[in-house]
């Protein structure tokens, strides 16, 4: 996917985003642009700051340097724009799925029953009609993924920032829920910033993959076009040949990063 040089046409643009933890760098002068409707994936070891760069971009943390734009406007405060999916949920256990799912309408003020209709709706979109009024603790792990990914949805937030959310899923469920997401942003095209530490993860659901090095003071080392045909089966996709050729190339810069992190290179 080709990126327009303008920062107003980039739904995010960092420049020269540094982030420090007392002593500490966790990130230091990271450029990295997301085009409208691109899917960008994050990969990197253990400590490189893939995390803290989402929590600037949806301005929970202001950076110690740098600056932060969305869609060419510069960001302050919170990122009304972004909608963010945790690794761990952030569904509340005394609410049903239907309520978790309208939780976001209801907080800005819509009433009960147009936020219930339409949480119904998000609710059958990712597949879980009849299960509106189970409560979390009644609902598989991809069940409450499912219910996490319809609350976020429901928003329409222009920009999806997700932070490792299928990490907790065996496997068959994991690609499932793959497959969903893809599903969902095939339909308008959300830009998607997605933080995995699973390299097969990154290249079956991204247009690009940023690498990052091994930190303190991280920062994009690498990007990767990923240039797999659209619509995609994530469990398939990852056995062709162009499918294999793209991991080997992004693993042997990742590999050292690793390795680096690690104290073994």
């Amino acid at each position: 996917m080709e990126m327009n040089d303008q920062a107003a046409d980039a739904a995010i643009e960092l420049s020269g985003i540094s982030q420090r933890f007392g002593e500490y760098t966790a990130v230091q002068n990271v450029n990295l642009k997301v085009a409208p409707g691109e899917f960008v994936a994050v990969v990197g070891p253990t400590g490189c700051g893939k995390s803290t760069l989402l929590n600037v971009i949806a301005g929970l943390r202001q950076p110690a340097a740098g600056s932060v734009k969305v869609f060419g406007e510069p960001l302050r405060g919170l990122n009304r724009r972004a909608g963010y999916l945790f690794q761990q949920d952030a569904l509340l256990p005394w609410k049903t799925a239907l309520e978790n799912a309208a939780l976001g309408l209801t907080f800005n003020g819509a009433q009960q029953k147009d936020s219930r209709s339409l949480a119904r709706a998000w609710l059958a979109k990712v597949g879980l009609s009849g299960f509106e009024n189970r409560y979390p603790h009644e609902l598989s792990g991809g069940m409450r993924k499912r219910v996490a990914l319809a609350q976020v949805l429901i928003m329409d937030p222009k920009i999806l920032l997700m932070d490792e959310p299928f990490s907790a899923l065996d496997i068959q469920t994991r690609q499932l829920m793959e497959n969903e997401l893809l599903r969902l942003w095939q339909e308008d095209q959300k830009s998607v910033l997605f933080v995995t530490h699973d390299l097969e993860e990154a290249i079956a659901l991204a247009d690009r993959v940023i690498v990052m090095s091994a930190g303190p003071a991280s920062r994009p080392i690498g990007d990767f076009a990923i240039e797999l045909t659209r619509p995609r089966d994530v469990t398939e996709i990852r056995l062709t040949e162009d499918f294999l050729k793209v991991h080997r190339e992004v693993w042997a810069l990742l590999r050292e990063e690793v390795m680096r992190a690690h104290g073994q290179a």
